[in-house]
């Protein structure tokens, strides 16, 4: 399974290093839902990461090691704000996004070129990959799956979409 995950991550690699080399101006979105939460208590509506989703946002860290994000979008909660944590106090601007306030072909024009990384929920993250693909391909992610990834490259109006799951 780390062959596979690895292999993976060299193709995402070698496809964002090649349209680069084109002299595009490509524009790399990672999208992830934040990872397991504390759910002792129902009634909490921001609850914080539990031992598992600490230890997943560490693995994560590991995962985008590589990857120097321009931006990272996370809503405005414990769980999003805590996965992100273990690597994004590299001095990466962070911006706090409201899903369902955000204007998509503003998001892709204001981030023209860059590498970002897009952290929010099991409805939110399928529905912000749709929306800066234009297409529904993406249903929500089940309640029990923080290990999903979605890499969408667009180069010169051109898309290109990953959908990972890690399993563990």
């Amino acid at each position: 399974m780390k062959n596979i995950i690895i292999i993976l991550c060299l193709l995402i690699s070698i496809s964002i290093n090649a349209q680069s080399e084109n002299n595009s101006e490509c524009t790399n979105v990672f999208l992830i839902r934040h990872a397991e939460k504390d759910r002792t208590d129902n009634t909490n509506s921001n609850p914080h990461l539990n031992s598992l989703g600490i230890k997943r946002s560490l693995k994560w860290k590991g995962f985008f090691k590589n990857i120097n994000f321009d931006v990272i979008y996370s809503t405005n909660y414990h769980r999003t704000l805590e996965t992100i944590k273990p690597f994004s106090d590299t001095g990466t601007e962070l911006v706090i996004y409201n899903p369902s306030n955000i204007d998509y072909d503003k998001f892709i024009f204001n981030n023209k070129g860059k590498t970002i990384l897009v952290v929010g929920h099991s409805n939110t993250i399928p529905t912000f990959t749709n929306n800066i693909l234009n297409k529904n391909l993406y249903n929500n992610i089940e309640d029990n799956n923080n290990s999903n990834l979605y890499v969408v490259n667009i180069c010169d109006e051109i898309d290109v979409q990953n959908s990972l799951y890690f399993v563990e």
